[in-house]
């Protein structure tokens, strides 16, 4: 009787028939293909985390150069609240602007015409022209006094450029427009 349960057992058919390394090729394929999907997915993470700092790129600029236009806007804003003309000190012309400074100064114009990077400052998290690590994004204002169809406008762009993954330039531009808003 156990010669009869040894020869029903699946194992010792295969055995039988001569497929002793089946399971071993099997093994193989099976690796092979479970090796492919992990690679394919390592391939598609790099590719995300490339992405995400491309992305992270894109908002700072956009950031930046909303920063710009708002210190041009505070300028206008100061000059009304103590009384003088709205658009004083905002000449025609390039500029650039620094975050804690609130002027368009003659240094602020070589910033400008030089293509000075900003710098990040990690310990106040702002950036600037002065203190702090050299980035890739460089700010450029450029105001122009409409006049003189519409003498009681300006129009105030903000554009950011950077070098990105790979060399590529990328640029940012935000334009907005301010009113002589209290003698409307």
């Amino acid at each position: 009787m156990p010669d009869k349960l040894e020869q029903s057992s699946p194992v010792k058919s295969l055995r039988d028939h001569g497929i002793k390394g089946q399971t071993l090729v099997e093994l193989m394929i099976a690796m092979s293909v479970m090796s492919i999907g992990f690679l394919a997915v390592f391939a598609v993470l790099s590719q995300t985390l490339g992405m995400n700092k491309i992305t992270a790129n894109q908002y700072t600029a956009a950031y930046l150069a909303a920063e710009g236009i708002e210190i041009v806007k505070n300028i206008s804003d100061s000059n009304v609240v103590k009384k003088g003309p709205w658009n004083d000190g905002l000449p025609n012309g390039n500029f650039g602007v620094q975050y804690d400074t609130g002027t368009l100064g003659a240094m602020n114009k070589d910033w400008a015409n030089r293509k000075l990077p900003l710098n990040f400052n990690p310990d106040t998290g702002i950036y600037s022209y002065d203190v702090g690590t050299p980035t890739n994004f460089v700010r450029t204002i450029t105001i122009d006094n409409i006049t003189p169809n519409r003498p009681n406008e300006i129009r105030v762009n903000s554009e950011v450029r950077w070098r990105d993954r790979g060399g590529i330039e990328l640029n940012i531009n935000l334009e907005d427009h301010l009113f002589n808003w209290h003698e409307l």
